[in-house]
C-alpha cells in the first residue's frame, strides 16, 4: 500500500510503501471497544472509600427503648439511616485493572491506525524539525498539512523543540511512535506521523517484519 508524504509546508514529496499488516487491517469494533474500555479502567485509582456502620465513631448504645415511646424503632446513632451514620454498600478501595491479551491489544491499535488512514485522517510528513521552540511555527505547520488542532503527532525520536512548541496548543499531543495507543487515536481527530514514525510502527507491530527478523536471526 502506498501513502503520500508531505513536507512541513504541505507540499507533496512523493509516496512511500507501508505495510498492509499495520495500515490495512479491517476494522474490528469489538476489539477496539474492549481496548478503549481497558485503557480507561486502568487509569482509575480505585481509592474511593466510605465507612461502614462498624467503622463510624460513636456509641453503639440504642438511642431509646424499642417500645412505648410512640416513635419509630431505632438502633444506635451509627445506623446508615441517620445523618453521620455509616454508609450502606458504599465504595471501598479496589482495583479496576483489566487484562487483555497482547495480540488483541496489537490488533486494536492496528485497527485504529488503519481506520485513520481509511478515513483520510492520517497525514505523513517526511520530517518534523524546528530550529527553536516556537508555537507559532508549529501551528503554521499543522495548518499547512491540513490536520487542524485536534491531532496526535507521532515521531520516531524525542525532540525538545517539538515538545515545547506543541505543548501549548490545545488539542495537540506529541508522543513517540512506540507509545501510540487506542485511547489517544480515538480522542484526536487526526494523526500526523513522521516517516520515521511509520517505520517504527511497522517494526513494532507488523507480523511480517517480525517474521523477517526471526528468519534473519536464525
Amino acid at each position: 500500500m502506498k501513502i503520500d508524504v508531505y513536507n512541513m509546508k504541505g507540499k507533496l514529496v512523493g509516496p512511500i510503501e507501508v505495510s498492509d499488516d499495520v495500515f490495512g487491517v479491517p476494522f474490528n469494533e469489538a476489539v477496539v471497544h474492549q481496548a478503549m474500555l481497558r485503557q480507561l479502567a486502568n487509569r482509575r485509582l480505585g481509592t474511593a472509600d466510605t465507612k461502614k456502620r462498624g467503622e463510624v465513631t460513636g456509641s453503639g448504645k440504642k438511642l431509646f427503648a424499642q417500645k412505648h415511646t410512640g416513635r419509630a424503632r431505632r438502633g444506635d446513632r451509627r445506623s446508615p439511616m441517620l445523618k453521620g451514620g455509616g454508609v450502606a454498600f458504599g465504595p471501598h478501595p479496589r482495583s479496576y485493572r483489566q487484562d487483555m491479551p497482547r495480540k488483541m491489544r496489537r490488533l486494536a491499535l492496528k485497527c485504529a491506525l488503519s481506520a485513520k488512514l481509511a478515513d483520510g485522517e492520517l497525514r505523513i510528513v517526511d520530517k518534523l524539525e524546528l530550529k527553536e521552540p516556537k508555537t507559532s511555527e508549529m501551528i503554521d505547520t499543522l495548518v499547512a498539512l491540513g490536520v487542524g488542532t485536534s491531532v496526535i503527532i507521532a515521531t520516531d525520536k524525542a525532540d525538545d523543540n517539538l515538545i515545547m512548541s506543541a505543548r501549548n496548543i490545545d488539542g495537540v499531543k506529541l508522543i513517540p511512535a512506540r507509545l501510540l495507543n487506542v485511547g489517544d487515536l480515538l480522542s484526536h481527530k487526526a494523526l500526523l506521523m513522521t516517516q520515521g514514525a511509520v517505520r517504527t510502527a511497522e517494526e513494532l507491530w507488523s507480523q511480517k517484519s517480525k517474521q523477517k527478523a526471526a528468519a534473519g536471526g536464525s
